[in-house]
């Protein structure tokens, strides 16, 4: 009898142990969830590591966060949250084989990649196996066309949001004669064509254009031709490190006219490592980075609120905007959870049918033609000054 004991009291503690460590992510099933139902699984692709690792650290810690806080509370509608976090490593490759991964492991939907390259390169897969995908990531052509995309929406704002912004300001001050130089990936790339197509349409001169790799270590041939081009700003169109270190090589040549970035530069990363030659830069952005300027009466004051304090609490540090996609990533689809539950179509449809949803990027507006649902007032201008953000406009 007492062997009998001793061996129940051990299957007990690997039972509960198994519980506990349900789910690669680390999310916690607390007890408060209705005894039986059965857990919504749900996975994350994000590039933790390799290049665009700024990006995908703070995702991943907030989509932790939020899992954790979402088990605590009892789950979504009583079932527990599976969360499944996996890195890509930054790389298309290994972003296909991870999400691939998580449809074998039967998830309702995936949210990822960080950058626009894995996004891209996940499409055809949860396209083809009907699976809802959450970019975190900007470029349009995630989205766009919305009915080749039906089964894929993002949280960012489109790089073409970004650059209408962007625009309104420059031509404000007169700025028509531009270079653009961008990195020379997917993000790069789609910021370059839709940088172009505005510019035409809005009379702005692009005088030179460059490209750099996200691995370089120095673009000064490539200012040192802007310089000489008689451009009366410039734009880069990058992500840290690449954009930290051409914007450090930008003030060391004394380019003599402003620099302006997209919203991928919008974390203290791009600031630190351009080693005090981020001051002055000017770029498009969400409020987040700004929340303490943001007036009370913006819709978004109080999420932003809570996101910063929530984050802050938990890691000791404030988050940026790209920990935001993700929180807007999540909540998204816990809305879509409570509504649909799982039923990957219902999600899909829940997801396409978002309106007035007031997230850390804005008020999200989706609809059959369009699976991001952020407009122009989503952003606002903001300069670096002394390695802060200001807002200017």
């Amino acid at each position: 009898m007492k062997k009998n004991r001793i061996l129940t009291g051990i299957i007990a503690v690997i039972i509960t142990a198994g519980l506990l460590l349900s789910g690669c992510s680390g999310s916690k099933d607390t007890g408060k969830t209705t005894a039986g139902k059965e857990p919504y699984k749900i996975g994350a692709v994000i590039d933790i590591s390799g290049t665009s690792s700024s990006l995908g650290a703070p995702e991943r810690d907030t989509l932790q966060m939020l899992a954790d806080k979402v088990n605590a509370a009892g789950g979504i509608n009583g079932h527990p949250l599976e969360l499944t976090i996996l890195d890509n490593k930054s790389d298309e490759t290994e972003a296909v084989l991870a999400v691939k991964k998580l449809i074998e492991q039967k998830v309702l939907a995936v949210i990822g990649g960080s950058s626009s390259g894995t996004s891209m390169a996940m499409i055809d897969t949860v396209q083809k196996e009907k699976v809802p995908m959450i970019s975190l990531a900007a470029a349009s052509t995630i989205v766009e066309p919305a009915q080749e995309r039906q089964w894929v929406f993002k949280t960012p704002q489109s790089d073409i949001v970004a650059i209408k912004k962007m625009m309104g300001y420059l031509k404000e001050k007169g700025l028509t004669k531009v270079a653009f130089l961008y990195m020379n990936n997917a993000y790069g790339d789609n910021g370059r064509k839709a940088f172009a197509v505005a510019a035409q349409a809005g009379g702005l001169q692009i005088v030179d254009e460059e490209k750099f790799e996200a691995t370089d270590k120095d673009m000064t041939p490539q200012l040192t031709r802007v310089k000489a081009s008689g451009a009366q700003a410039a734009v880069v169109w990058a992500i840290p490190p690449s954009a930290s270190i051409i914007t450090k090589n930008f003030k060391d040549l004394n380019m003599g006219i402003p620099l302006f970035h997209s919203h991928g530069v919008g974390n203290q990363t791009f600031i630190d490592l351009a080693q005090g030659g981020a001051d002055g830069v000017i770029l498009p952005i969400g409020k987040l980075i700004v929340a303490d300027q943001v007036p009370d009466s913006d819709p978004q004051k109080k999420v932003l609120n809570t996101y910063i304090e929530e984050y802050t609490k938990k890691y000791n540090s404030p988050p940026n905007s790209f920990g935001g996609y993700a929180w807007d990533g999540f909540y998204l689809l816990v809305n879509a959870l409570e509504k649909a539950g799982a039923d990957r179509a219902a999600i899909r449809d829940v997801l396409e049918n978002t309106q007035n949803y007031s997230g850390v990027s804005g008020v999200f507006n989706m609809s059959a033609s369009d699976h991001n649902g952020l407009a122009a007032d989503s952003m606002v201008m903001v300069q670096i000054e002394n390695g802060k953000w200001k807002l200017i406009k």
